[in-house]
């Protein structure tokens, strides 16, 4: 018997029995068909209890209006989000795949064991299917994911699109990359902003909402696939698995490595403050802004 139903007959055998201490006599199946009767069943717990987010259509709403507004202009459309952290060494990664032996790993997955960490910023164009992943060794920084970003136009996006003066970032509303840093804003005007003469947009998708972002389900979930079951021994075999991933719609995804340290615990400058160059949307300009290029910021 599987578990779901161990648990079940046990339910239904107690029940047996506080009723045979009423002076009622129902085995477990009995039980179990006057509960049906009366419109009891077996459910699992259902997630559909979320924070009440008033502005959280209106939100959508403007978000699918910009990306059909930048698809019309031909302009570069890219979804960014961190991956979850992956220690690298002998450790287990779940899921399975064909071999005449298992794996060993440690049983236990103590950063102590391990030979560094693993973390995937990833950039996911929409409009020509490709993904770019920059695996940091250090942490998970505004500037960081400012400078993955960055690294993807120079090698990339600049090339796709050569006549693009402007780019639409989707982004989640937390992380390194949140709504609500300056850092952030402050690393997409220096390191993208100025640096490429971009005017860069930024929509956020609503708190609770991060599933929706499109990185999550057409890239994340596929470099999931790719390496389930693999222990990422080294950080040779994370660029060989990244750049591994493929799907039979296209996708294809490019990959490096940044060994540069990302300190935490920054604190902007005034002058740091007044380089920003911030647009605020008049929709939620909380979530939706743009930066511009200081050389046009009149």
């Amino acid at each position: 018997m599987g578990r779901r139903g161990l648990w079940t007959g046990l339910r239904l055998r107690q029940i047996s029995r506080l009723l045979r201490r009423l002076g009622i006599h129902a085995c477990p199946n009995t039980v179990r068909r006057l509960l049906k009767k009366i419109g009891y069943a077996l459910h699992a717990n259902r997630k559909s209890l979320c924070a009440p987010c008033p502005e959280r259509d209106r939100q959508f709403h403007y978000l699918q209006r910009q990306r059909r507004r930048f698809t019309q202009e031909q302009a570069p459309i890219i979804s960014v989000d961190t991956k979850k952290r992956e220690l690298i060494g002998r450790f287990k990664n779940p899921g399975r795949v064909w071999s005449q032996a298992a794996v060993e790993v440690h049983d236990h997955d103590f950063p102590s064991l391990a030979d560094g960490v693993a973390i995937p910023y990833g950039v996911y164009d929409l409009q020509a299917n490709r993904g770019s992943v920059n695996i940091g060794t250090s942490r998970n920084t505004p500037a960081f994911a400012a400078e993955s970003i960055g690294q993807w136009w120079r090698r990339e996006g600049r090339q796709r699109y050569p006549h693009a003066s402007r780019l639409l970032i989707l982004a989640d509303n937390g992380g390194s990359n949140g709504a609500d840093t300056y850092l952030w804003k402050h690393a997409l005007q220096e390191k993208l902003a100025d640096r490429f003469g971009l005017f860069v947009t930024v929509c956020h998708y609503p708190t609770g909402a991060s599933k929706w972002n499109p990185i999550e389900h057409r890239l994340f979930s596929e470099i999931s696939k790719r390496w389930a079951g693999q222990p990422l021994v080294d950080y040779p075999t994370v660029l060989r698995l990244v750049r591994q991933t493929r799907t039979s719609a296209g996708l294809a995804v490019s990959c490096s490595l940044d060994e540069r340290n990302y300190p935490k615990g920054i604190k902007l400058t005034p002058e740091q403050l007044k380089q920003i160059s911030l647009y605020r949307h008049s929709v939620l300009p909380q979530w939706n802004y743009t930066i511009l290029p200081n050389q046009s910021r009149n």
